[in-house]
């Protein structure tokens, strides 16, 4: 009977993902419908498409247990930190301008945006070949965490895991591209946001309820740099290392503005209405679903046994919540299990549509057909034949990494998110900002953006140490891509103002977009008092009749 419910479960959200594909195949015939869903997807498909890709299996079973583990209830703060910067803020400050312009330029792609933007074919190139390297070991990623919580639910060997979840992807993506992908990331975040609800208040259960597990929790201590035993640390505020919490919060939190995948639901957007709605919802989204994760893997410690070397979890850190959730009920893991597919499925989808479209759009079309464009009908093929291909070689990488740990891969999947969104955030940002932001400003911050985060990739491969306590902080993936996304936001307007760009004639008339009129209600603006208008005086005829009435 166990089994019937959680295979049950499956049956039916596969069934329903199928038939979401189905339904929206006949708005997937061109570029437009494909990518963007013709730029037509309200307010809560669109926040929900941002929540989902954003969050995913790595995050539900990777970072809250790593973090959790590191940072204890601390580690909330990463979630509040997705939240209000990588979700509230992100919308405000990107949303409406990105949406805009990108209209505008006709843009469909971030490489696309660059080259519209700052008139550059080899900087449109160069983001599509940066935006391939680095999302494949992203995408592989998403598979971690699969193995443990099926092994626990089913039984089944991570290969069939990985390959339903590849094939289930695949199919609804290349029949309904952007428009099933939306609807699905809806259904999927509905789960994400119970599922993540149902998991804490039944892990609370465990120890007696929330006061009982936070009091149990104090009790653990941590020994810190200096050899003070901090007891309490995992329940304090900012818990034992602050240091290294804020580097996770600034990256998980502000790297969303400069990921193509999630820059690319702006385009999207219907309408001013939606932007206001897709803000509220994102961010309570994000505050439920992040904020859940990160506080329920911050009582990893009362779960998981430490490991000889008196740092890790025995297992590794992919093993805190999974152990967590064994003692549960059948119903609960069965949730669990659709939860983690949920939130892989819905990330792995939008990244294969993301690197599909870049690759199609940004590369084979200019550099193998130059002037002679492809047709609609076959940039969509080709587009569909390469969804194909990402999940295939992603599903791939994951096996052999699952089954034979390639330390190349491992660290490789770590540094993806610092690339991107190093190489990318400022130009982009700025982009939608400043005029005289020059193409050079842009090239920089890609050699920044890899630089630093292969620099990082190197040093861990190798074991290098350094003496200086700062270049070993920055080592470390996370704070690498910290450091680059930083250095882009500083750099970017010094450059500007040192080497200004010079096709102004051009760049103004790409800003003219921000400058049209249009009409909205009262509701929005309050519109300037208009004088008082004097009533027309009646015709003396008019009075002498009436008089004459009286």
């Amino acid at each position: 009977m166990d089994m019937f419910i959680k295979v049950l479960f499956l049956v039916v959200f596969f069934a329903i993902m199928i038939g979401v594909g189905i339904y929206c195949r006949k708005q997937a015939t061109d570029v437009n419908g494909f990518v963007l869903g013709n730029r037509s997807v309200g307010p809560w498909l669109t926040a929900f498409a941002f929540g989902t890709s954003y969050f995913s299996a790595v995050i539900f079973v990777g970072y809250a247990g790593q973090f959790g583990w590191r940072f204890g209830l601390a580690s909330t703060w990463i979630g509040l930190g997705n939240a209000f910067i990588g979700s509230l803020l992100a919308w405000n400050v990107l949303g409406r301008r990105t949406r805009v312009m990108t209209q505008h330029l006709d843009t469909a792609t971030m490489p696309d945006f660059f080259f519209k933007r700052y008139n550059s074919k080899s900087l449109k190139i160069t983001a599509s070949i940066i935006i391939f390297v680095f999302l494949i070991p992203y995408t592989a990623s998403l598979y971690n965490g699969l193995s443990r919580l099926f092994g626990m639910a089913f039984g089944i060997p991570y290969v069939y895991c990985v390959i339903a979840m590849a094939l289930l992807t695949c199919v609804y993506v290349v029949l309904g591209g952007y428009m099933a992908t939306a609807i699905n990331d809806f259904i999927q975040g509905i789960i994400m946001l119970g599922g993540i609800v149902a998991v804490i208040a039944s892990v609370m259960k465990i120890n007696g309820g929330l006061t009982e597990t936070i009091a149990l929790l104090s009790e653990q201590t941590a020994v810190l740099p200096s050899g003070t035993v901090f007891k309490g640390a995992y329940t304090s505020f900012f818990g034992p290392d602050i240091i290294g919490l804020i580097g996770v919060v600034i990256l998980t939190s502000l790297g969303t503005w400069g990921l193509p995948q999630m820059v690319q639901k702006f385009y999207a957007i219907k309408s001013e209405k939606s932007i206001s709605t897709g803000t509220i919802v994102s961010t309570f989204f994000a505050i439920i679903v992040a904020g859940g994760c990160y506080f329920l893997g911050g009582f990893g410690r009362l779960f998981g046994k430490m490991s000889a070397d008196g740092v890790k979890p025995e297992g590794g850190y992919d093993s805190v919540i999974p152990t967590m959730l064994e003692g549960l009920s059948p119903v609960i893991i069965g949730i669990v299990v659709i939860l983690v597919l949920s939130a892989s499925m819905s990330t792995l989808s939008s990244l294969v549509l993301t690197s599909s479209s870049v690759l199609t759009i940004d590369f084979i079309d200019p550099v193998f057909f130059g002037k002679k464009a492809m047709d609609e009908k076959k940039k969509v093929l080709c587009m569909r034949i390469f969804i194909v291909f990402f999940i295939a070689i992603s599903a791939v990488i994951a096996v052999v990494q699952a089954s034979s740990p390639v330390l190349f891969i491992s660290q490789m999947m770590g540094v993806s998110w610092g690339a991107l969104a190093g190489a990318f955030l400022a130009p982009f940002m700025y982009g939608l900002y400043m005029k005289r932001v020059p193409k050079a400003a842009v090239w920089v911050n890609f050699v920044i953006g890899l630089g630093i985060s292969i620099a990082s990739f190197i040093c861990n491969l190798t074991g290098v140490k350094f003496a200086s306590p700062v270049l070993e902080y920055f080592k470390s993936p996370i704070n690498a891509g910290m450091l680059a996304m930083i250095l882009g936001i500083i750099i970017t307007p010094i450059i500007t103002l040192i080497a200004p760009a010079k096709d102004t004639e051009r760049t103004d008339k790409i800003f003219e977009c921000y400058n049209k009129k249009v009409t909205v209600s009262s509701k929005k603006s309050i519109a300037e008092d208009e004088p008082e208008k004097e009533k027309p005086a009646k015709p003396k005829q008019a009075k002498a009749k009436t008089a004459k009435a009286k």
